[in-house]
């Protein structure tokens, strides 16, 4: 696939199953077959916030991404807390380098322990620019089985700069896109309640536009908070907002 090729198509996809399908292969053709991205908008000085809310594309085998994400490994994984840190692209040699020196912690050895057991060993890890204290992306690029570091640091040689960029633009379409969890989907009615708040609008005034009783729309705004597990209508606002559920065209019927 050409690189004009490739940014046309993740310029256009509608979703991000296609957009994803397109950047793993486009990734795989330079050895970085496997790929786990993550942003959250959630982040406090002590959490990332709710791995429910975690926008997670990989293509990594779930025993794998169960263990990693819902056992909480990530905490102490050190190319998480180097992607916390800074911003940019940087080679795992530095786990190496790190491990020999014995700067990692047992947690952290622990982690590469758990990666060693699937193969990740070699790769590089791109964390991306953020205006917001709360928010943090960053993608894993994880070199094939039979690539090794050394040869992972030549490709990069080579193709780092337009590596880095395609990343960068993926993650930016990423943003602009639709994203849920079964624990976060909203239905139709409570999507159209929330977005007639969004408006300004009263619980009368939407039980006028919705054609229901006030009493129905303050259950699907209810249930709406409940879905996106908030307190206030306004926070199910914004997180269905930062969601991208809010708005959204063409909306799956449900």
């Amino acid at each position: 696939m050409s690189l004009r090729t490739y940014l046309d198509t993740i310029s256009k996809s509608p979703s991000l199953e296609e957009l994803w399908d397109v950047h793993t292969q486009k990734m795989a053709e330079y050895g970085f077959d496997r790929l786990l991205y993550g942003f959250t908008r959630y982040r406090t000085p002590t959490s990332l916030g709710d791995p429910d809310d975690f926008v997670i594309l990989t293509n990594l085998c779930p025993e794998y991404t169960n263990g990693f994400l819902r056992g909480g490994l990530y905490r102490d994984a050190p190319m998480v807390k180097w992607a916390l840190e800074n911003e940019g692209a940087c080679s795992w040699a530095v786990l190496s380098e790190a491990l020999a020196s014995e700067q990692l912690t047992p947690k952290a050895q622990e982690v590469l322990q758990f990666n060693a057991r699937f193969g990740v060993t070699a790769g590089y890890t791109v964390s991306f620019k953020t205006t917001s204290e709360r928010a943090k992306g960053a993608i894993a690029l994880i070199a094939a089985e039979d690539m090794g570091q050394r040869q992972a640091d030549q490709v990069w040689a080579r193709h780092g700069a337009d590596i880095q960029l395609m990343n960068e633009i993926t993650h930016l379409k990423i943003l602009s896109l639709p994203h849920q969890t079964p624990a976060r989907a909203l239905t139709n009615r409570q999507r159209e309640t929330l977005q007639w708040v969004g408006d300004g609008k009263t619980t009368q005034d939407i039980a006028l536009l919705m054609g229901l009783t006030p009493a129905t729309v303050e259950k699907h705004l209810r249930l709406a908070r409940e879905a996106l597990s908030v307190e206030t209508t306004a926070q199910a606002v914004l997180k269905a907002a930062f969601a991208n559920q809010m708005f959204v065209v063409d909306a799956p019927r449900n």
